[in-house]
């Protein structure tokens, strides 16, 4: 028990004294995770919307490998991105494994069919006398799809942020792809995986509780976009 209470106060310690090699982990898992998220938001976004809101071909298709995506494991992303990034697979000759970014293309794999999923849930959802008061005002078919994203928005956003609590927590497809290069490659899930086998607790533990703090403020965030997506739709 000892050891545990000195184990914490060692790890507020290097929160309160900003430690340079924990803020420079924490930092580098911020810019991957949030680079991943908007990339994944702006691939995402449309390909949900266009599934809502047109009645394509195989629509129904992409909609089930989209969900079938939600629960894709990441160690199995991770493998399959390694080997086409590796130097012998098709895009070795980028070399871009062991990177941040093969990390953040990682992570957008595993955000994209969240991102995708909840936005095309949440567009399709829209009463459709939204989208019949914008033809009747003469809304053009883009003026139109853009009135029922708007009101679908708070509910997009919650998806959004359900994407961010994902990659967010990552960790066996940016280890692969990763390889938790000290100072380069180095995040906070894998810091924590890499200092517990070594016994170093202390950073282990630091990085736990910024990790906890992020994932708690992510799902009161989530939390919260979903009550004003219900609002807005009992509003209607």
């Amino acid at each position: 028990m000892q050891s545990i209470i000195e184990g914490f106060a060692a790890a507020f310690r290097l929160i309160v004294t900003l430690n340079p090699e924990l803020w420079r982990i924490i930092l580098l898992s911020l810019e991957v995770s949030g680079t991943a998220l908007m990339l994944a938001t702006v691939l995402g976004l449309p390909v949900g919307a266009f599934l809502a809101l047109r009645r394509a071909p195989l629509r129904g298709l992409v909609i089930s490998l989209l969900n079938t995506g939600m629960g894709l494991p990441p160690v199995a992303a991770g493998l399959f991105l390694y080997l086409f990034l590796s130097r012998s697979g098709p895009l070795g000759f980028i070399g871009l494994l062991y990177t941040p970014t093969a990390m953040i293309v990682a992570q957008c794999i595993l955000a994209f069919p969240i991102v995708a999923s909840l936005s095309h849930a949440a567009i399709a959802n829209v009463d459709p006398v939204i989208r019949q008061a914008a033809i009747t005002l003469g809304a053009t078919p883009i003026q139109e799809s853009l009135a029922v994203v708007r009101e679908a928005r708070y509910s997009i956003l919650a998806g959004v942020m359900a994407g961010l609590g994902r990659v967010m927590a990552e960790v066996g497809a940016i280890i692969i792809v990763g390889g938790n290069i000290a100072g380069y490659t180095r995040v906070m899930t894998t810091t924590i995986a890499l200092e517990t086998d070594k016994g170093n607790f202390e950073l282990a533990i630091a990085l736990g509780i910024i990790l906890l703090t992020i994932s708690f403020s992510i799902t009161v965030a989530l939390r919260f976009f979903q009550r004003l997506g219900q609002g807005g739709t009992s509003g209607n």
